[in-house]
């Protein structure tokens, strides 16, 4: 099944959501500097969504007796994702931290995320920054009509594994629209022509997550948290995208 197709004017509301959502992540990055702490990010990145008319879409989002507390994902150094914002957790200088972010708006979720460096960091923890976010813009250029995920998930692999990092197996993209998270997964590493074919119409969050060292991972005591089992660092990018006739339309 290719999962749940948008008409256009559902992704053009996408996009307005997306856009919003993009300039308040954005603008939350701006703010990371040594000595702040993972919760005043989570702070103002809801504070700026409840702003525009938003709801934070990850507030509440899981396990009943577990839900996840916060706006904002802040995963530092070693966390490859859902890190879980504190206000004990202060920022050091050369640490890099995750930022993810997800928002419900008029209706409709968009999904995004960034990688930024605390200060001054090593040159290697910059070439994670810089071969992630590269890796996410050639998986989005794989994202056309007639191509298969497997395309997408080829893409950011090669290029992620040229520069010497590994990618993270055990999680995945996936389609965003109507839900957080829909059908299909979108992994970042496969076959190339492997998988559902891509049409008109879909909706993907592609968010490839590399590591300095193996890809293998664990989750914290509070079932949230995702480390490297090595300690090795890890990044992590995300855009929303739809699959359009002029080709993979950025909509975060």
């Amino acid at each position: 099944m290719p999962g749940q197709i948008k008409t256009s004017t559902e992704i053009e509301l996408i996009a307005e959501g997306g856009k919003l959502l993009r300039d308040i992540l954005h603008r939350t990055a701006v703010l990371v500097k040594p000595g702040i702490s993972t919760q005043a990010l989570s702070d103002f990145a809801e504070q700026e969504i409840r702003k525009i008319g938003g709801r934070p879409s990850f507030i509440g989002y899981g396990e009943k007796d577990n839900p996840f507390p916060a706006a904002l994902c802040t995963s530092r150094n070693d966390i490859v994702v859902h890190g879980v914002p504190s206000s004990t957790e202060l920022l050091e200088e050369g640490d890099i931290v995750g930022l993810d972010i997800g928002m419900e708006y008029k209706g409709l979720y968009t999904d995004t995320a960034i990688t930024v460096p605390v200060g001054i960091i090593s040159d290697k923890a910059q070439k994670l920054i810089d071969v992630t976010k590269k890796s996410l813009n050639l998986g989005i250029q794989q994202a056309v009509i007639g191509n298969k995920i497997g395309d997408i998930a080829s893409a950011i692999q090669k290029y992620a594994e040229s520069n010497g990092f590994s990618v993270v197996r055990d999680l995945v993209g996936h389609g965003v629209g109507y839900e957080v998270h829909e059908e299909p997964s979108v992994p970042n590493y496969g076959k190339a022509g492997t998988g559902i074919k891509l049409v008109e119409g879909m909706v993907l969050a592609i968010e490839p997550m590399l590591c300095t060292g193996g890809y293998h991972i664990y989750f914290d005591d509070d079932d949230w948290t995702i480390r490297t089992e090595d300690g090795g660092l890890s990044a992590h990018f995300e855009h929303t995208i739809a699959v359009t006739k002029k080709g993979a339309r950025l909509l975060t």
